[in-house]
Parts: C-alpha cells; structure tokens; sequence
C-alpha cells in the first residue's frame, strides 16, 4: 500500500520554484483577477501535494502543471456562483511583478478561451503543437485549427495598428 505523500516538503517547493511564475501566468489568462488567480494557482498546487504518482521528467512535470492549472481554472469558471458574478475586466487589476501586461498580452487573453490557451502554451511557453495536443488531450490537427484561427483574429485585432508587430 502506498501513502498518499510521495513528496517532500523540499521536492514540492524545488518544483513551486521551478513552474510558479507560468501556472500564475495560465491561471491569469482564465481568471483575469489577481486573487482568483492566486486561488487557482494555490488549488493547482494543492493538487500537486496530494498527487500520489512521482513524474517520469520535468517535461512530465510540466505538462501535468499546465493540464491541473488549466482544469483548476476551468472548473472555477464553470462554478455556479461565479455565473453571477459580473466580472471586471482584467485591466483594471494590478498584477504582481510575476509578468509584464503588454498590449499583445492583453489582445491574447481577449481571445475565445479555446484559443487563447493554445496561443499561451504555443508562444509564450515554446510548445509546439503536438506537445500541445497531448497536454491538453486534444487532436493535433485541432490545435493547429485553433492556432490558424487565432492568428486570424489576432491579425485583425493588431494587424490594423501600424505600431503592432
């Protein structure tokens, strides 16, 4: 019989360390709030605690953050009481120093939710589109159609500004 913590203390705070800054970043891409995103981020790693099965690499481990931050999120989302809130757009929140807000930022987290966690694994992360698939359980061929599909919108939210390259 195995225990429910095959973790240390010192391993779960070496890979807090190592993914903190990119799980904050995902999670704030579905939340758009610093406190519910720093609630989701906290529910991911509270997973990770109580997750029993040890990771075979760091991209393993990587991979299962992003797939438990991102269902974290969208089962936040999908909440009942949260259906009822009318939230505020996300600019007006300061975010932490964990990451610069820019405008091309700002245009990706505009998109529909299918797209714009692809666009953040695909070009913030440096994944390409099969690792994609695999995180997110999806078929390559659809994470490429939504990649196709937000560059097109992308193109015509910032293709019209001279200043956006």
């Amino acid at each position: 019989m195995t225990t429910s913590l095959q973790r240390t203390g010192k391993e779960i705070a070496e890979i807090y360390e190592r993914h903190k800054d990119m799980v904050y970043r995902i999670c704030f891409a579905y939340m758009k709030s610093n406190t519910d995103t720093e609630d989701a981020v906290q529910d991911t790693f509270c997973n990770l605690i109580k997750g029993a099965k040890p990771f075979e690499s760091y991209e393993h481990e990587k991979a299962w953050l992003i797939r438990t931050a991102t269902n974290v999120c969208k089962n936040s989302v999908k909440h009942w009481w949260r259906k009822r809130e009318n939230l505020e757009d996300y600019e007006n929140h300061r975010s932490p120093d964990v990451f610069e807000i820019d405008e091309t930022f700002q245009v990706v987290m505009g998109l529909p939710r299918k797209y714009k966690t692809v666009v953040y694994l695909y070009y913030y992360e440096g994944y390409d589109s099969a690792e994609i698939a695999q995180i997110l359980q999806k078929p390559q061929s659809t994470i490429r159609y939504y990649l196709s599909q937000a560059r097109k919108i992308l193109r015509e939210k910032i293709g019209g500004d001279e200043n956006a390259q």
